[in-house]
């Protein structure tokens, strides 16, 4: 039965499953493909304020790609590149999404699955999640696209000691790697994971928007432009900023519209 990405919404929040429980929710290259449709259609979506992404069920957030596809489409450096590509399109999708992004993590996190976390904004895992990219027993490579969100996140020596040692991680080892923000007890991973996309939904959604934008921007060594800097105050200038601070001097909670 072939793996798929599923989609559902609760008022703001959309939730992304990687969908493939037979295989530990590993993506094949359909999943790939889906996913990264799914990310720019949720980019697109104005009315979110926040995206939720998990595997299915509680055994695994994905345990990468699906390695029993390889003969068909990494068998050569030609059809590998296609594959990549096609990889590269949706990691470019998921963070350049709009839209805060919480990774509720499950059980396993490894190869593309932990890629895939690399670029959400929170994750969130239970005591018994477990990380890595063991990919050089296999002896394939982590392409740069896929490499750059890993040590954007935790620098590039963590990255080394994952890549080369190929070992399993614990979710403490995680933790003080930087790979995760928060473990909680592996029955409390979707209460507590949902928890803080209602509180992110409930904040401004053009300042999370912002934020985003600007923590990507500062991953670049190239210096912050006048224009670019000016874009901080913008802010002052919209109806949110207008409601929350009305809301803050009559203490009762704003109603943030987006605009």
């Amino acid at each position: 039965m072939p793996g798929e990405i599923l989609l559902s919404r609760d008022g703001p929040i959309a939730t992304v499953t990687l969908s493939n429980p037979h295989k530990l929710n590993a993506l094949d290259l359909a999943m790939w493909t889906n996913l990264g449709e799914v990310m720019r259609k949720l980019d697109r979506d104005k009315s979110l304020r926040c995206v939720v992404m998990r595997g299915a069920g509680n055994e695994a957030f994905a345990a990468g790609a699906d390695i029993s596809e390889f003969e068909k489409t990494r068998n050569n450096s030609r059809v590998a590149r296609k594959y990549g590509e096609q990889l590269e399109k949706t990691m470019d999708a998921i963070g350049g999404c709009r839209h805060p992004i919480v990774a509720m993590i499950h059980g396993a996190c490894v190869g593309g699955g932990m890629e895939i976390v690399s670029q959400c904004d929170l994750r969130i895992c239970g005591t018994s999640s477990r990380f890595g990219i063991p990919i050089a027993k296999l002896g394939l490579v982590v392409g740069y696209v896929e490499m750059q969100g890993l040590i954007e996140l935790i620098g590039r020596a963590p990255a080394m000691e994952i890549l080369l040692e190929g070992r399993i991680l614990s979710a403490a080892e995680a933790k003080d790697m930087g790979l995760v923000n928060r473990i909680v007890a592996d029955d409390k991973v979707e209460e507590d994971a949902m928890a803080a996309a209602r509180r992110i939904a409930a904040g401004a959604p053009l300042v999370a928007r912002w934020h985003k934008k600007f923590a990507r921007r500062l991953a670049s060594p190239r210096p912050v432009g006048k224009t670019e800097r000016n874009e901080a105050y913008a802010c002052y200038d919209t109806a949110d900023f207008r409601e929350g601070v009305a809301a803050f001097l009559s203490k009762r909670k704003p109603d943030f519209k987006g605009k």
